[in-house]
């Protein structure tokens, strides 16, 4: 999962960044609202993380200009002001949950989660597929009720797809959100991982939809092209 984080104030955000990455995210962190919103406006991610009192541009345009333009992903706000006009304003402008400041860390993690699972339509922490089992709040994987030791990448790539259940995702769409900018990796580093993941779960799990990508099905995969 691919976390957009704006915030200025460099403490807060060494902090959350430093949560979000332990709990498996990949995190990108812009410290001004019109870096943000650039951001934001050209780059997929699955949720944001926005301060309102930001630089440049304040969070609630920012937010506003997203949502004019059609941008759809979750937003969480982060905010020291106070208010409930300054709440309701920003709910009514698009934002999908509101976290005052000062906050707790396992109350962002857990708000997080929640806005990123309706985003998709799962309704509980739990996403389960067959007979394996994901826990997002405790990032377990669970096969036919025995616990499975996955890698950070290993994990990013399952809880992918599981989130995004029945949907065919490309391999240029897993790789911006298994991995990090930074990171170096071959060409088929996707397949290799897919690999690696089937050899720790059901093989039929992950199918492959030849030329397109992969997905996990919702129901009977059907006349899905399937090589596992």
């Amino acid at each position: 999962m691919r976390i957009l984080l704006i915030e200025d104030e460099d403490g807060i955000a060494r902090r959350v960044v430093r949560a979000l990455t332990a709990s498996g995210y990949i995190v990108e962190h812009d410290r001004n609202g019109e870096d943000g919103w650039y951001r934001g406006d050209s780059e997929n991610f699955d949720a944001v993380v926005l301060d309102l009192g930001l630089p440049q541009m304040d969070g609630l345009q920012v937010l506003k200009r997203w949502r004019a333009a059609g941008r759809t992903m979750p937003v969480l706000i982060l905010t020291a002001r106070g208010t409930w006009m300054e709440r309701v304003e920003g709910i009514d402008a698009g934002a999908d949950d509101y976290l005052p400041k000062p906050f707790q860390m396992e109350e962002l993690l857990a708000r997080l989660r929640a806005i990123v699972r309706r985003s998709v339509g799962a309704a509980e922490s739990v996403l389960r597929a067959g007979s394996v089992s994901l826990d997002t709040r405790r990032m377990a994987v669970l096969f036919d009720g025995a616990p499975i030791d996955l890698s950070q990448l290993e994990y990013r790539l399952l809880s992918y797809l599981m989130h995004h259940r029945g949907r065919v995702v490309s391999q240029l769409e897993l790789t911006e959100h298994v991995y990090g900018e930074d990171i170096e990796r071959e060409s088929n580093a996707i397949e290799v991982l897919v690999a690696r993941v089937r050899k720790k779960i059901d093989a039929g799990l992950i199918l492959t939809k030849r030329g397109f990508g992969y997905m996990i099905p919702l129901d009977d995969p059907g006349a899905i092209d399937v090589d596992v």
